[in-house]
């Protein structure tokens, strides 16, 4: 018997797959996404990465304030280039090694520092090449040890020299800079020879006539910073090329942490002059030379600086640390470098 029509058991289903421009809607969306997330991540990590720098100088700021407060003068500059940290020299001017070498004790480094204090001089080989991680700008370059391209030039006191340096993004404020004699007159003296020149040819060395913090031989006093320790810099982030951050060719970027007085781990604010009679100029001046500067490529200059886009870190005599403006005024940034010129300084120009 007919009973009428049956449902079909074949369904009319809608797919389930996508098509080939809902896909493509879809990655757009993804890429849309991704391209306004990135700089916000971005942004996140160099945040992140300031953020260690800043604590970075603090630290060394730290040291610095601990030294004073137990040798009773701020980490002396050592000698120049020429020379690395002696552990059985003590910390005043007869140490050849500079001041962050100096400060290791106070840095958790103490075992670093006394390397070759048994009187096994070739320990103290392998000081150079060991990279800190609070001696580098985590923006700028990696905690690894570069390679030493000037030989001949720095660590004679040395056995050997080494092949690899740990290096500084950190340099101390020298105030302004001497346009005069550089320290030459060092090159190639032992311990012995420069330990028996007197007092007199030591100062007939310009570089030693510093209006900052650091010099060769610097024994600097909280009493000698007579413009406020809040209102003097004590050490900040240092200009380097960026075609150059691991190949150690640029002059001011050459050495290790730990020689003595030289452009690696000093930096200038100013300018003093010197006339043809050798008449050190008293005041000073702001020179474009030492305007701060983010790192730029195809360009050297050898002041303060950093590889952050706003700004770079300086701490100050007090312990404090800030970031600094670019456009700070030449004028102000030349002030707050040199200690004791008595000289205001306008907070709104920093």
């Amino acid at each position: 018997m007919y009973g009428g029509n049956h449902q079909s058991e074949i369904r009319n289903q809608k797919s389930a797959a996508f098509t080939l421009v809902e896909l493509l809607v879809v990655i757009t969306i993804i890429g849309i996404l991704i391209a306004l997330l990135l700089p916000a991540v971005q942004a996140a990590r160099e945040a992140a990465r300031q953020v260690q720098c800043k604590n970075n100088l603090k630290q060394i700021g730290l040291g610095c304030m601990h030294h004073e407060e137990m040798q009773g003068f701020l980490p002396t500059g050592g000698w120049s280039f020429e020379y690395a940290g002696e552990p059985t020299r003590g910390f005043d001017k007869r140490q050849p090694g500079g001041w962050l070498y100096n400060i290791l004790p106070y840095m958790e480094q103490q075992a670093l520092h006394d390397l070759g204090i048994d009187g096994n001089r070739t320990d103290m080989v392998r000081r150079p090449p060991t990279p800190l991680a609070a001696y580098i700008c985590p923006t700028r370059r990696r905690v690894v040890a570069y390679p030493f391209v000037v030989f001949g030039y720095g660590y004679e006191n040395l056995p050997s020299q080494p092949t690899t340096l740990g290096r500084s993004d950190y340099a101390g404020s020298g105030g302004d800079c001497v346009n005069g004699v550089w320290a030459t007159d060092l090159n190639g003296l032992t311990l012995a020879d420069a330990d028996k020149k007197s007092e007199t040819w030591w100062l007939q060395l310009v570089v030693t006539q510093g209006n900052g913090i650091f010099h060769s031989r610097s024994m600097t006093k909280m009493a000698y910073i007579t413009d406020g320790t809040s209102n003097t810099y004590l050490a900040g982030e240092k200009y380097v090329w960026p075609d150059h951050y691991d190949d150690g060719i640029p002059p001011n970027d050459d050495q290790g942490w730990d020689i003595g007085f030289d452009w690696d781990n000093l930096r200038w604010s100013g300018l003093t002059s010197i006339s043809a009679a050798g008449v050190l100029d008293p005041i000073g001046s702001a020179d474009a030379t030492y305007q701060p500067l983010q790192d730029t490529p195809g360009f050297n200059t050898p002041g303060f600086g950093s590889a952050h886009s706003n700004g770079f870190h300086m701490a100050f005599c007090d312990g404090s640390v800030q970031m600094m403006n670019y456009s700070i005024d030449l004028e102000t940034h030349h002030r707050l470098g040199n200690r004791k010129d008595g000289l205001t300084i306008d907070g709104k120009k920093f």
